[in-house]
């Protein structure tokens, strides 16, 4: 006679650990994949199926990997595996941009340690050495991107200083020289007086700034409006060195000014009484308070279009500045600060520029690429705008040119690399139309055919589009591809040949593009043209036509390797500072090229900020280390951080939220366990077919009907938090706090002949399938780690597989609403049960036999089911009445009640511990358990 009857028990029963050891494992999987060369395996698995296809938007090869390269890269990662399991054709080419002044930066400050003015260096040494550390950095990243579990094409990765790369950028610059797009031009642009250097607005950050503001005096000396004879016009503004480019006053037509005296000032005041001044009247108090005025006279009032044809003599008039100042009409004049009169200085300003250029003005010439003043400029002359700004506002005020000097806190631009102010610098640059070609009619348009996730993005980059100037891709460098344009010495055009553009080219691609200053590329326009009838452009060009031109020697490729990838990209997937950057600069020379953007849809991420919500910085040693968290607990578990969160936002992370994601991995990792656990020993011959499986197998299987649904639209949209959060809640509260719960009893007591038992098992089989393809894409470790304990075979990879292909007669809408009334009664009664549990009166549920009151449409749905096994007890009542007002009941489920203190009538079952009346002291365990140790011990296997 059987005593341990534990030992007839069937529990689960696993060699996949409750604790997974990631650290260790995921080395030992990753040293698998690369054995068999998985990533060339997925690429090659769907050669004829629909291709997926993500650029990958390159990272600049100048420094260790941080938590924004997981990030980023785990997203992509997640677009390829989805796509990949959606039976998509996937391959993905990482690459690197690795020209521009950030790696330029990094070797200039090696050359300053060692007291070596970099413009000393000969530019091929310099551009060696730059090349040499970009390599070193590629070869860095690659590694710890592949640590992270990032599936692609790492032995073919691309990087922009490849010969062929360099090539095929000169190649677009090319095709925008021909289309006429590319121009020589004169603008202002934000320069860099530290690097010398135009910058792009992507490459600047703006941060706080103390600004040094002063009031000018501008004295009318003609006017056609008597009240303005004899009267001072004011200025303000917050950069006083740009006075001595003064060429116009810009005013409000629809503003009403004040002509106004002094009357009373304090004694440190630099107003003179009886002085006429005019300023905007809405601005008077303000100017008043700053210049330190007590009293005036009001002497006119007069709108801004009465001021036309006034001319003011400049502040330094008589000291080498004798030109006049006419006042013009413009639309940027208002009054939200300073004096409603904007001072105009055409080299400092866009806005400027334009007003100047269109009323016939010259745009004079007074800073230099280091800040200091030419030699021409009076008075100033080899004075520095930033060095010496004090002294230049002194010999102002001394001449009597300023009327009141203050300080403004404000938004201002800095170099995002040498962290210094810029300034607004006319200089001859070379630009990309937006106008010539329709360029940015055609943007535009590209950007409403494009998907955008999430779909505010499309607004923020059209915004962007609308209102941008030329594109300046002109930089005065030394690392990166040059703009390999002659120009003629006599015109100062650019030469317009395509054969002279095809040598250069091949040239680069056979060379590289050092050969522009190793070389005399002159010799490339013979017999065609004489060599000494040109000049050579050494300006190299921006690094974001660099990274916005990679689609065409990646996408288009001729390499082998890459033959099958196509233009344009299904995806882009970026953060969003790279509206202004990536995005948008290979969507202009997608459009000005190809007539159309690169990409079919861009997936835009948020920033990281700590778990305070506070952004990622060296002073606040706030950063987290993303190799320092694998080391720790596992890709896996970082990768589950990234879906557990909407990246679409800002993300936080931190050593709590990464706990989050510990325990959000354990429940998934426990939930595939326990799946594991209770197929021990299954095969084929259990199958029970969905029509002859229990109700609860069936709404099973409908669950994952509709779980497969969400999984496939989320793999559409790209919707990687809403895909996790269904997955999970799917393990946690569909399977571990419902369906195990109730099936544990079958699983561990049945026989192993029990239809019940069997159909549960044939679900565990299909959940098994499902979940470890679902979660391939997210804990790629893990789903490999779950397939192969049950799928040897050197090849076989979950990353193999495909989603699940799920029957639509699994779908059944009539058992989900039955279902749902009878979860909704066994939450009021497990709520009872837990309640009696707490106040110890009972220890297990199986020792309750509640009465369970609900309406008579809720207790049919109980129909042909055992409720005692559905609430885990031993015995229930149900009753279709009202009950009394003691019972149990949760405010949100009106008209369900539970009386859960009875306690069941017999003895407790030594085998499965339900108590039941059939258990007598002369038999200790029920009549099911006696059949399951019979069929036991009377079944050959």
């Amino acid at each position: 006679m059987i005593t341990n009857y534990k030992n007839t028990i069937f529990l689960p029963k696993t060699d996949f650990p409750m604790r997974g050891g990631l650290p260790k494992l995921e080395t030992k999987i990753l040293a698998w994949w690369k054995q068999i060369k998985l990533d060339q395996l997925i690429c090659e698995l769907r050669k004829n199926c629909e291709s997926f296809i993500l650029h990958d938007g390159p990272p600049y090869a100048n420094g260790d990997l941080h938590m924004g390269h997981a990030l980023n890269k785990i997203l992509k990662d997640l677009a390829n595996r989805t796509q990949h399991m959606n039976g998509k054709r996937i391959h993905y080419v990482p690459g690197w941009d690795c020209h521009g002044m950030p790696i330029e930066w990094k070797i200039e400050k090696r050359y300053r340690a060692k007291g070596i003015d970099k413009d000393t260096v000969p530019i091929v040494d310099f551009r060696r050495e730059c090349r040499k550390f970009a390599s070193k950095l590629i070869n860095i990243q690659r590694e710890k991107f592949q640590r992270l579990g990032i599936t692609g094409d790492w032995n073919n990765y691309y990087s922009t200083m490849d010969f062929k790369a360099e090539a095929q950028i000169a190649r677009e610059i090319g095709k925008l020289l021909m289309n006429g797009s590319l121009y020589k031009g004169e603008k202002p642009v934000m320069w860099s007086v530290i690097e010398k250097t135009a910058l792009a607005e992507s490459e600047v950050e703006y941060q706080n700034h103390t600004s040094i503001t002063a009031y000018f005096r501008f004295s009318v000396i003609k006017t056609d409006n008597p009240k303005l004879e004899n009267t001072t016009v004011v200025i303000w503004t917050t950069n006083p060195w740009t006075i001595h480019g003064n060429r116009a006053i810009a005013y409000g037509n629809t503003i009403d000014y004040v002509i106004f005296m002094p009357m009373t000032v304090a004694n440190n005041s630099l107003a003179k009484i009886g002085e006429k001044l005019v300023v905007a009247r809405s601005l008077l108090d303000k100017f008043k308070s700053q210049a330190k005025i007590e009293a005036i006279n009001e002497l006119a009032i007069l709108k801004g279009s009465e001021i036309s044809e006034t001319i003011c003599a400049h502040p330094l008039s008589g000291r080498g500045y004798e030109y006049e100042v006419p006042l013009i009409a413009a639309d940027f004049a208002t009054e939200d600060a300073g004096t409603g009169f904007v001072h105009i200085a055409p080299a400092h300003g866009l806005d400027d520029f334009i007003l100047c250029t269109k009323n016939g003005l010259k745009v004079p010439k007074t800073i230099a690429n280091d800040g200091v003043f030419y030699d021409h400029v009076p008075i100033f002359a080899g004075m520095n705008i930033l060095k010496d700004n004090l002294k230049i506002l002194s010999i102002m005020r001394d001449y009597g040119g300023i009327i009141a000097i203050s300080e403004i806190q404000h938004p201002y631009p800095y170099s995002w690399r040498s962290k210094t102010p810029l300034i607004f610098r006319n200089t001859v640059q070379w630009f990309i139309s937006m106008e010539t070609n329709g360029l940015r009619d055609t943007a535009l348009r590209e950007i409403d055919n494009t998907l955008f996730v999430p779909p505010s993005s499309r607004r923020r980059l059209r915004k962007m589009v609308e209102s941008r100037p030329d594109w300046c891709i002109s930089r005065q460098r030394a690392w990166g591809v040059p703009i390999p344009v002659f120009t003629s010495k006599k015109t100062g055009e650019p030469l317009r040949d395509q054969a002279i553009i095809d040598r250069i080219t091949n040239t680069f691609e056979a060379e590289g593009a050092d050969v522009w200053f190793t070389k005399d590329c002159s010799k490339l326009l013979e017999p065609d043209y004489d060599p000494n009838d040109y000049e050579q452009v050494t300006d190299i060009a921006d690094v974001w036509l660099d990274s916005g031109s990679t689609h065409a020697f990646v996408l288009e490729s001729n390499e082998p390797a890459w033959a099958d990838l196509n233009w344009p990209a299904q995806l882009y997937l970026e953060g969003s500072d790279q509206h202004r950057g990536w995005f948008h600069s290979s969507l202009l020379i997608g459009c000005s090229t190809r007539g159309r953007a690169p990409y079919k849809a861009i997936l835009t991420h948020g920033f990281l900020n700590d778990e305070h919500g506070r952004k990622m910085s060296k002073s606040l040693n706030n950063g987290i280390d993303p190799l320092q968290v694998i080391s720790k607990s596992g890709a896996d578990v970082l990768r589950v951080w990234v879906v557990s969160c909407d990246f679409t936002e800002d993300l936080r992370i931190g050593p709590s939220i990464l706990k989050h994601s510990v325990d959000h991995y354990r429940r998934l990792r426990n939930t595939l366990r326990y799946v594991l656990g209770a197929l021990n020993g299954y095969s084929e011959a259990e199958t029970i077919q969905p029509n002859d499986m229990p109700d609860l197998e069936r709404w099973v299987l409908h669950r994952i009907y509709e779980i497969d649904l969400i999984i496939r639209q989320c793999t559409r949209d790209f919707n990687y938090h809403k895909m996790f959060l269904t997955i999970q809640n799917f393990c946690s509260v569909d399977l571990s706090a419902f369906y195990f719960d109730i099936r544990k009893d079958s699983l561990y007591c049945d026989t192993k002949r029990s239809k019940r038992r069997r159909a549960m098992r044939t679900v565990m089989h299909t959940l098994f399938e499902c979940l470890t393809k679902w979660l391939a894409p997210i804990c790629v470790f893990t789903a490999e780690e779950a397939w192969r304990s049950r799928n040897s075979g050197e090849y076989n990879s979950v990353h193999l597989q495909e989603y699940p292909v799920i029957p639509v007669e699994w779908k059944n809408e009539t058992l989900a609403k039955k279902w749902l009334k009878i979860r909704t009664v066994r939450r009021v009664v497990t709520g009872a049960l837990e309640l009696e549990r707490a106040e110890k009166r009972i220890k297990s549920s199986l020792q309750a036999a509640p009465i369970v009151y609900m309406p008579s449409n809720d207790k049919a749905a109980f129909d042909g089911l055992a409720a005692a096994e559905i609430f885990i007890t031993s015995d229930a009542i149900l009753n279709d009445s009202l009950g009394p007002i003691t019972a149990y009941s949760l405010p949100e489920i009106p008209g369900i009640a539970c009386e859960a203190n009875l306690l069941a009538k017999g003895k407790k079952c030594e085998r499965c511990w339900r108590i039941l009346p059939e258990v007598v002291d002369d038999e200790p365990i029920c009549i099911r358990c006696q059949n399951a140790i019979y069929d036991l011990v009377n079944t050959t296997e």
